[in-house]
């Protein structure tokens, strides 16, 4: 066969060959000459790449470089291609020598993949395995079983492969049970997912929880039950619901639907109820209940629709005999019948092998729905059998069913630890009682609360209560001895033996205290005064007394008691000794009505005793609590004793009550002093108030009142006297009505000279409030100037500004408004003083209020002041018959009405200069 002219060594070529003849054993030759002829047709190459080979068998990068190439060539050719085939011989020549490196073996068993040769691949897998050392046989693996899972490949085959890898690393059995089950596998996927969770070392490395891997296997056991053998699946699923608590429900529901796809129904059944009677949550409950609903359902309506047909059979089956007499024959000894038609001949008849049951299925399913309310209480109960509602509930689901009432009852007194139980566990023995009094059956109910009663509560107030509840019934029943006898054995002291015992064991039962609770005793009281004597009722709260548990309220109804048996003196006994008893703020209540009582009784009798109580009384009060009791002694002193005494307890209130209720015990003082001495008798009670230190609020009303009263009496200079005391109290920015008032009052009552009296103490007022910054705007604005300047020094200082230059700043930053203030409330004060001008100069009147001011700025304050004087108006009103008298000179002088309109608008002072001038 003639060679191709192509595949002879070219021109270029015979300077690389002449290399590769005197060292035809150099790697490095013979890889510059493949790159040289990197262009060149693969035949050639080929012819090269053998040749290199051939000089160098053991050369792992030429092995790879030619294979490489070779699979290369085959990409794009049908498997079936010649080529492949020479590309596996290729492959097994170089194995020859490369069977220690995985990656040519990796290539070589990819290439048998992708032809589909499954014989020849498992084989060369194997001899892969056995030829690498172990450290790299997952490299190998990886392929291997990607190759088993393909489709095609018998199961078999898959299976033992994947038992080896198990063998090789058992921690990848969960891709093993992943292939078994898309491989439907059942019975080896069970045995394995069951190994799996039996060996507490396993870990999971795809991240599945032993509860996923639970809820997998017991999914597996009940879709496949048919399919499944040799487990335990009853024991496997119970084992699940011990272990996880928070699929109870589901696990049930799988556990019963295993037993329905075996078509054991009785057992489902079963299987049902059991878990709706232990589960603990109403969840589970819901799953089982629904599933369990929906079974029955699906079963009912499948007999619904195949009742018709079995009819039609049983007719075809069952001929009818043409001797009535001919005998029966033995179907035992019938071979021919298979073991399923002998079964359901020997059976027809009998009512369990019935299969016309609709009428039995549709009662059950009945039955099961109106069992729900009762078994959802019975889950509740279950989460905490000591809950007493929930015991309430239950007996009220048999409402109409009295045995199932009282079964309900009993088992909840049995189940109920009174130290535990969430409610009142008294209130079962309570209704038990009732419903057999109810049913008319006394005795019983008697009986009930006679165990009821020994049994050890939590608190005293439950076994008083039922004592109380057994003593109601015997009153509703008439038996009021019988209720009285129990009364007296509920408070009955235990013995000193039965103490003595008690103290030996150390738990202390509460019927030990009981003779100690107020409550029973408060109902025995009740009883004794309706049914029994004085004597036995005030034996029993001379009791009461004695155990010190006593409230205020028992002294007052003891007290009344013998009241209204007319023993006074005992009843007030009984009020001294609960006085003594109890402190404020109880002793209140027993306080007012012992003594409204006492003044009643007595009156005028026994007045010394009743101040003497009183003085107590008062005494023994707080300062909040001392107001009623004064005004009750002073009444007692105006009805029975002397006016004079009535007005030392009135004095005597308004040094005692706190201060907010002083002013109105002054206006009672007052008042009652009006009343009984007449009105002069107050100027001193008004000058105590003023001077008795009251609240600046209440000195200015009770001023106000005063200054009324003097005015109305006529002393109309006492009553200036009063305004002018109370102005230091009232800002006239705030208080206008003071300023109204007094204004009014100097308008009616006042002339030139009261009235600027009165201007210049407001504007006194005003720049004293107005310099200690009483008013709040103003206050906060210069605050926050104040703050803000704080700030800017602060600043400068940090910057290492010098103090000067700081202070220089500062005068800057100072608010103008301020300066402005400061200025206007100056001239303002300053105008205040009395001046007077008359022809023969200035006369000034001196004030010790005036501010001094500095002496260049008289001139300037001087001017500011006439100005603003002559800006003002004063009302003709004030001036009285100086205005008369200044129209008549106005009018001798020959003034027109222009001039008589431009005199109006002159201001004040140049009136009055005027009017002088004309005098």
């Amino acid at each position: 066969m003639a060679i191709s002219q192509e595949l002879y060594p070219s021109q270029d070529d015979l300077l690389y060959e002449e290399e590769l003849l005197r060292n035809p054993f150099s790697l490095k030759l013979w890889w510059r000459y493949l790159i040289a002829r990197a262009e060149s047709p693969f035949k050639k190459r080929f012819i090269i790449y053998e040749r290199a080979l051939k000089a160098l068998p053991g050369s792992y990068k030429l092995w790879y470089a030619y294979l490489r190439e070779r699979l290369e060539l085959v990409r794009n050719l049908p498997i079936t291609h010649s080529q492949y085939e020479t590309l596996v011989n290729t492959f097994e020549r170089a194995l020859v020598t490369m069977h220690k490196m995985p990656r040519i073996w990796i290539m070589y068993l990819q290439t048998l993949t992708e032809q589909k040769l499954v014989t020849k691949t498992r084989r060369t897998f194997d001899r892969a395995l056995c030829a690498l050392p172990v450290t790299q046989h997952d490299r190998i693996w990886e392929p291997y079983l990607v190759f088993v899972s393909q489709k095609g490949i018998p199961i078999e085959t898959s299976l033992r492969v994947y038992r080896r890898y198990l063998k090789y690393d058992p921690t990848h059995i969960e891709d093993f049970i992943e292939f078994l089950i898309n491989s439907s596998l059942w019975q080896e996927t069970a045995e394995r997912l069951a190994a799996v969770l039996n060996d507490d070392k396993f870990y999971s490395i795809k991240g599945k929880t032993k509860h996923r891997l639970w809820l997998e296997l017991c999914d597996l056991l009940t879709k496949h039950a048919t399919e499944v053998s040799g487990l335990n699946v009853d024991a496997i699923i119970r084992g699940g619901i011990r272990k996880f608590t928070d699929e109870v429900g589901r696990l049930w529901t799988s556990l019963a639907d295993y037993y329905i796809r075996r078509n054991l129904h009785e057992k489902a059944r079963d299987i049902f109820e059991e878990g709706m009677t232990t589960v603990v949550t109403v969840r589970d409950f819901s799953v089982i209940f629904d599933s369990y609903a929906h079974f029955e359902e699906v079963v009912l309506a499948h007999k619904m629709e195949t009742a018709d047909l079995s009819d039609d059979e049983e007719d075809k089956e069952n001929g009818v005999a043409e001797d009535g007499n001919e005998e029966e024959e033995d179907l035992r000894l019938d071979i021919n019948l298979s073991v399923a038609e002998l079964e359901k001949k020997m059976l027809d008849g009998f009512w369990l092998h019935d299969d016309k049951d609709i009428d039995l299925r549709l009662a059950r399913l009945d039955h099961l729905m109106d069992r729900r309310p009762v078994l959802a209480n019975s889950v509740l109960l279950r989460q905490n059998p000591h809950n007493v509602e929930q015991w309430h509930r239950r007996v009220k689901l048999y409402e109409g069913n009295p045995t199932k009432q009282i079964l309900t009852y009993t088992e909840a007194v049995r189940t109920i630890d009174p130290m535990k139980a969430v409610g009142k566990p008294h209130t079962l023995w309570v209704a038990f009682a009732k419903l057999y009094e109810n049913h008319n059956d006394i005795v019983n109910a008697r009986v009930i609360f006679d165990k009821a009663v020994q049994v050890n509560y939590k608190t005293v107030d439950n076994l008083a209560s039922l004592w109380c509840e057994w003593a109601e019934m015997e009153l509703r029943h008439k038996n009021f001895k019988g209720a009285l006898e129990l009364m007296r054995r509920a408070t009955a002291e235990p013995s000193v033996e039965v103490k003595r015992r008690v103290a030996a064991d150390g738990n202390a039962p509460v019927q030990m205290k009981l003779h100690k609770c107020l409550r029973i005793w408060a109902f025995y009281v009740d009883l004794e005064e309706s049914l029994g004597k004085l004597e036995s009722t005030r034996a029993v709260y001379e009791r009461i007394l004695d155990l010190k548990i006593a409230t205020p309220q028992i002294i007052i109804n003891y007290a009344s008691l013998l009241e209204e048996h007319k023993y006074f003196e005992d009843a007030f006994k009984v009020y001294q000794k609960g006085t003594k008893i109890f402190k404020y703020p109880h002793v209140k209540d027993i306080w007012v009505t012992y003594l409204s009582r006492f003044v009643k009784r007595y009156g005028k009798k026994e007045l010394e005793r009743a101040r003497e109580l009183f003085e107590e009384a008062v005494q023994a009060a707080p300062a909040d609590a001392k107001k009623p009791l004064y005004l009750q002694y002073a009444k007692l002193e105006e009805d029975y004793g002397l006016s004079k005494r009535a007005m030392k307890v009135y004095d005597e209130a308004t040094k005692a009550v706190p201060n907010h209720e002083k002013l109105g015990m002054y206006e009672i003082y007052i008042a009652r002093a009006t009343e009984i001495f007449g009105v002069p008798k107050t100027r001193d009670i008004y000058q105590q108030a003023i001077d008795s230190g009251l609240p600046d609020k209440d000195v200015k009303t009770m001023c106000l009142k005063f200054a009324e009263l003097e005015k109305s009496l006529g002393e109309i200079d006492r009553a200036r006297g009063v305004y002018t005391f109370a102005s230091q109290f009232s800002d006239p920015r705030s208080d206008v009505d003071f300023w109204s008032k007094w204004h009014e009052f100097e308008v009616q009552y006042g002339n030139e000279d009261t009235f600027r009296e009165m201007l210049r103490i407001k504007r006194s007022v005003s720049a004293s409030y107005s310099q200690t910054h009483f008013i709040l705007p103003e206050y906060m604005m210069q605050k926050d100037q104040r703050l803000n300047m704080d700030e800017a020094k602060d600043k400068l200082k940090q910057a290492g500004v010098p103090e000067d230059e700081m202070a220089a700043l500062e005068r800057q930053l100072a608010p103008v408004a301020n300066d402005t203030t400061t200025k206007d409330s100056r001239i303002g004060f300053v105008s205040a003083g009395a001046i007077q001008q008359t022809d023969g100069g200035i006369k000034v009147t001196s004030n010790p209020e005036d501010i001094e001011l500095p002496e260049e700025n008289d001139s300037e304050e001087d001017e500011r002041v006439e100005i603003q004087i002559a800006q003002k108006e004063v009302p003709d009103a004030v001036f009285g018959e100086l205005a008369n008298k200044r129209k008549e000179a106005e009018k001798d002088e020959g003034g027109d009405a222009d001039t008589k309109d431009d005199g109006s608008r002159l201001g004040a002072l140049e009136r009055i200069k005027r009017l002088k001038r004309g005098a």
